[in-house]
């Protein structure tokens, strides 16, 4: 990597030292540039810094990978919904959401997505590249500085991309994200998605941070799961569940099931007494989410009635359950919508 790619943000204390340590700084700088970094600082707010390094900085990196290309607000909720502009000219989605108990962040952790899940929009267009720490860092900096006197409280890595697909790199932002000396967000507060590559599941239980990991789930066997989600072609969802069952062994934490309810494909009765069945004294909690149409792949939500009766099955058999508060809607809240109508935009 050139050094005029480095993104300071994204290095662990000890390595910020290091470097500034070959460029003549003093070890104590490096301090200084962190705090400045994850408070969301430009080079030019770095005030109790010399000018001189502060170009030193500028000359071998880059301060704030990311900015925000154009903003979305709900009229129905207050959600808002980013656009990030990356340093290479890419883009990627973020979701701002407003609960009682503080503001949650929806963030990418790829370009695009090659997991191939037929239900959702940012996988349409294939993977482009993964983020960095410091880009997943960006877009929790760009969000916090449109609030004021707020900051985001929760982070859930459900954006566009896989996040165990970017294991390094995700686990490198955790690592920075929870810092006492940076953004000090507790890791208990943030939630990883994954549609289940289980090798990554396992090594994630043995990293030692307590988050909540949730898996996309979506179906109550294989059958149905290989209609929807390739990666079910690779894992059973057998092993799968066995993974998440190592999770909440190692870390004492349960696992949340993401479950989008598809007309005429997994939201029957029947489906959701099957689901309880496989999960039957599973320390963990379904999450149950109509789904956003699909029209490119012709997969449709369900009715509040449906959704409601599946719920009730859920609960007769003593499965934790709820019905995932729609956010949104009228801004093209789902995952991989916006980015896609500015990419079909530009091309025309």
């Amino acid at each position: 990597m050139e050094n005029k790619q480095i993104q300071w943000m994204g290095l662990y204390p000890e390595e910020l030292k290091q470097a500034l340590s070959e460029m003549g700084e003093k070890p104590f700088r490096a301090g200084q540039v962190f705090s400045w970094l994850h408070k969301g600082a430009r080079f030019e707010e770095m005030t109790n810094l010399s000018l001189a390094l502060r170009e030193k900085l500028r000359e071998r990196g880059i301060d704030q990978p990311v900015a925000i290309r154009e903003t979305r607000v709900s009229k129905l909720d207050g959600t808002q919904k980013f656009l990030f502009a990356l340093p290479d000219g890419n883009c990627v989605e973020g979701v701002l959401m407003r609960y009682h108990y503080g503001a949650t962040l929806c963030i990418s952790t790829q370009v695009g997505c090659k997991m191939g899940c037929r239900f959702c929009a940012s996988t349409l267009d294939g993977c482009v590249r993964n983020l960095t720490a410091a880009e997943m860092l960006g877009e929790v900096q760009c969000a916090n500085r449109t609030m004021e006197g707020e900051r985001v409280h929760n982070i859930v890595l459900m954006g566009s991309g896989e996040p165990m697909d970017n294991y390094d790199d995700v686990v490198r932002f955790l690592r920075l994200v929870s810092h006492p000396d940076g953004l000090n967000i507790g890791l208990r507060h943030i939630s990883v998605s994954t549609c289940g590559l289980v090798p990554q599941m396992k090594r994630f239980a043995e990293e030692g941070l307590p988050v909540t990991l949730s898996l996309s789930l979506h179906a109550p066997n294989d059958e149905i799961r290989r209609q929807i989600m390739p990666v079910a072609q690779r894992y059973t969802i057998e092993e799968t569940l066995d993974a998440c069952r190592y999770y909440i062994e190692k870390t004492g934490r349960r696992v949340v099931f993401e479950y989008a309810l598809i007309d005429n494909v997994n939201a029957s009765p029947e489906c959701a007494e099957e689901l309880a069945g496989r999960l039957r004294g599973m320390q963990c909690h379904v999450n149950l989410i109509p789904l956003n149409t699909v029209k490119e792949r012709n997969l449709f939500g369900v009715t509040e009635k449906q959704v409601q009766a599946f719920l009730s099955v859920l609960e007769r058999r003593h499965i934790s359950a709820t019905r995932r508060r729609e956010m949104g809607d009228d801004i093209e809240g789902a995952c991989g919508q916006l980015r896609k109508k500015v990419l079909r935009e530009g091309q025309s």
